[in-house]
């Protein structure tokens, strides 16, 4: 693709926003209220998409860029680039620098989200307009070649369709105009490496941008346009269509949604708020508490102004800043310029507030966009209102957490920081101000278009203070941080943050969760070990010499290994065919567990099969060839045909998802059956001979 770099200044935030054009507030307000300002420079294309890259650069994505080729001055066609004032280009914040790039397809109206790798994915677009037909193409975008590069195409088309980072990395592509201009019904997930699973229509027909998030539990929260709320379990494929009524009679169309920050003290309880939308627009919001045990929603404060094409960003703090749309769609006249910050109300606990923001300068409808910059600013650019024209002019917020009465408050310092960390696991961050800091948080990197953040996600994390350092704990799992970048953040006492540094959150392989590796100690490698039927005995030594022994079982159980409690460690279990009872004694705390799972002729077969690091207890009929498993993350039995008498049931990580997948080997014609758990895919191999011995086959089999 082709790139030209069009601009360069130097430092424009922070710094340097004594160049903007626009009028500060006086400082006596900027740390109530925060302070705007304009840039010095102008966005080249209409910014209809945005990315914040793990560089700290940002995609701007326009394809067309809302111009159709009917209209004088719009791009005819393919390539949409320099030449015709169309297709992407990377800010760099910091240098000022803008580089434009050409694209082959138009990407107008895709949903973008960024891969786990750090990648952002394009997916979908416009093949035609009005009507508008959705593209089926699909391109990812590499930030570490600045090159776009076609990626498998998707069953059908998709113009204006929400795409959601699920816990286990897959991306789940949702709604959309197909290619005939019908709604996209289907949900199809898409594996790095694997490409895009089979579809799964819904049994109803979403709105546009439909406003999708991700909940601690692993499922997938539906909050609007529409007036009625859904859940879709992405383990089982199947919609709860009822789960709540919102409040106001219409569909908030183009208001937004936004999942409130996560926190270890509330054991991570997931809350929702939807803010705005309809035409003539409602300034009215609502919050529902899906950790309740009969969630609804209940109404949350009002806004300063009503609005529609608005977007909100979540900061540092926890506040969410609501900020451009207009009253009536599409109309500058009645655009909302006052910005408002929501926050907790301090005089009702478990009650949110508004508060002014100021007021930004420019009308920012349609197609605008807002992103949390590293520095904990908030960038907001874009406007369209009408086809073929756009608002070039950017803005920059500061927030009143960079104030204090006298100027620019003083800010913690992150000295260093691992480049990556692991769920549920402790890393080190360096700061002169460990004594001083109060909140340690991960915002996930900001994706936004059509009024909504996709993968918007703030997480706080516990820690203790040493001297210059912190301990940190990372997230549990990827249901409540999604594997992929995040800006870490260190707040002080008075709430100030830190400049941000990159951080990749993602799970540890886990090769004795899955089976894989008896490792009794923990240490990450391989002991020798037997179990001895005669006594019922483990006896077990690595290779520095460190030993265990542990009678446990009789000698016609079946010894079952796997890291039950998820501590790294192998547990010494048995399986009693007789009763068809599991007997697990717990590394982490010496525990016994019990667990009657399978009948007497039934083959265990424990693996990983949810991917949370655990084992999970599960059993192969082979009768009829079917498995029956119990999921560790949420006690929830899978049943799955796969097999039939004379296989031999062969569950392994085939596609590196970390999960097991169902899988059998047929002695009588040496094929191995595997249905891949990343995709759904089914695969066949042919290895081996009849008399072979599969080298992953259970136990005991």
């Amino acid at each position: 693709m082709n790139r030209r770099r069009l601009l360069c200044l130097s430092h424009v935030l922070v710094s340097s926003l004594v160049l903007s054009v626009s009028v500060p507030v006086t400082m006596g307000q900027a740390n109530v209220q925060g302070q705007w300002s304009t840039l010095p420079y102008l966005m080249p294309i209409n910014p209809i998409h945005a990315a914040l890259l793990s560089n700290g650069k940002v995609l701007v994505v326009a394809g067309s860029g809302n111009c159709p080729p009917s209209q004088s001055g719009c791009p005819t066609g393919p390539p949409y680039g320099l030449l015709n004032n169309s297709g992407a280009l990377l800010w760099d914040p910091m240098a000022g620098a803008i580089t434009q790039f050409s694209v082959s397809w138009d990407m107008f109206c895709n949903g973008m989200v960024l891969l786990p790798d750090g990648r952002a994915l394009i997916d979908g677009g416009t093949i035609q307009y009005t009507p508008f037909y959705g593209q089926p193409q699909v391109a990812v975008f590499d930030p570490a070649t600045n090159t776009f590069t076609n990626a498998q195409s998707m069953a059908h088309g998709r113009w204006y369709p929400t795409v959601l980072t699920l816990g286990d990395g897959r991306v789940m592509a949702f709604s959309g105009l197909n290619e005939t201009g019908a709604t996209n019904t289907a949900v199809e997930f898409y594996t790095v490496g694997a490409g895009w699973s089979q579809e799964y229509p819904a049994p109803w027909t979403p709105s546009m941008y439909p406003r999708l998030h991700l909940l601690p539990n692993g499922k997938v929260f539906y909050s609007g346009w529409q007036t009625t709320s859904k859940l879709f379990d992405p383990s089982t494929t199947t919609w709860n269509t009822n789960v709540a009524t919102t409040i106001y009679g219409n569909a908030r169309i183009y208001g937004t949604s936004v999942l409130l920050p996560l926190t270890p003290a509330d054991n991570y309880d997931p809350r929702v708020i939807i803010m705005g939308g309809d035409s003539p627009a409602t300034a009215t919001t609502e919050i529902i508490d899906m950790g309740a045990s009969a969630p609804a929603w209940q109404s949350g404060p009002d806004m300063s102004e009503a609005r529609i094409e608005m977007n909100a960003v979540i900061l540092p703090d926890g506040r969410v800043l609501a900020v451009g749309g207009s009253v009536k769609n599409e109309d500058t006249s009645t655009a909302s310029l006052n910005a408002d910050l929501l926050g907790p109300d301090r005089n009702n606990r478990g009650k949110y507030i508004f508060s002014s923001a100021g007021a930004n300068a420019y009308p920012r409808l349609y197609h605008s966009v807002a992103l949390l910059l590293p520095d904990a600013t908030v960038w907001l650019a874009g406007g369209n209102p009408k086809k073929g024209t756009y608002l070039q002019q950017m803005e920059i917020y500061q927030p009143p957490y960079l104030f204090n009465a006298t100027g620019l408050a003083p800010r913690p310092s992150i000295t260093s920081a691992p480049s990556s960390i692991s769920y549920g696991k402790a890393f080190t961050v360096q700061t002169p101000d460990a004594a001083n800091i109060l909140h340690v948080v991960l915002v996930r990197n900001g994706t936004v278009t059509h009024s909504f953040g996709m993968d918007q996600r703030e997480v706080e994390m516990s820690f203790t203070a040493g001297s210059g350092a912190l301990t940190v704990t990372a997230p549990p799992n990827g249901n409540i941080a999604p594997p992929g970048y995040y800006m870490l953040f260190i707040l002080n006492n008075s709430g100030v943050p830190s400049v941000a540094t990159f951080v990749q959150a993602s799970a540890v392989p886990n090769p004795t969760a899955l089976g894989e590796q008896v490792d009794y100690f923990g240490e990450g490698k391989a002991d020798f070990t037997v179990w001895r039927p005669s006594t019922g005995t483990f006896y077990s030594v690595d290779a520095a010499g460190k030993g265990l022994t542990k009678q446990w079982g009789a000698s016609t159980d079946i010894p079952v290994i796997g890291d039950y409690d998820g501590d790294g460690k192998t547990d010494v279990t048995v399986w009693r065919p007789s009763n068809g009872v599991w007997y697990i004694v717990q590394s982490s705390n010496n525990q016994v567990v019990e667990r009657q799972w399978g009948v007497p002729g039934d083959v265990p077969v424990p693996g990983d099969y949810d991917g949370d690091g655990k084992t999970d207890i599960a059993v192969w009929r082979s009768s009829t060839g079917t498995w029956y498993v119990i999921q560790s993350s949420t006690n929830k039995v899978v049943v799955q045909q796969w097999g039939s008498a004379g296989d031999v049931p062969v569950a392994r990580d085939y596609d590196g998802d970390l999960k097991a997948d169902f899988a059998v080997w047929r002695p009588s014609n040496g094929i191995w059956y595997v249905i891949q758990s990343s995709n759904n895919k089914i695969i066949t191999q042919q290895w081996g001979a009849s008399t072979d011995v599969p080298m992953n086959k259970p136990v005991g089999q």
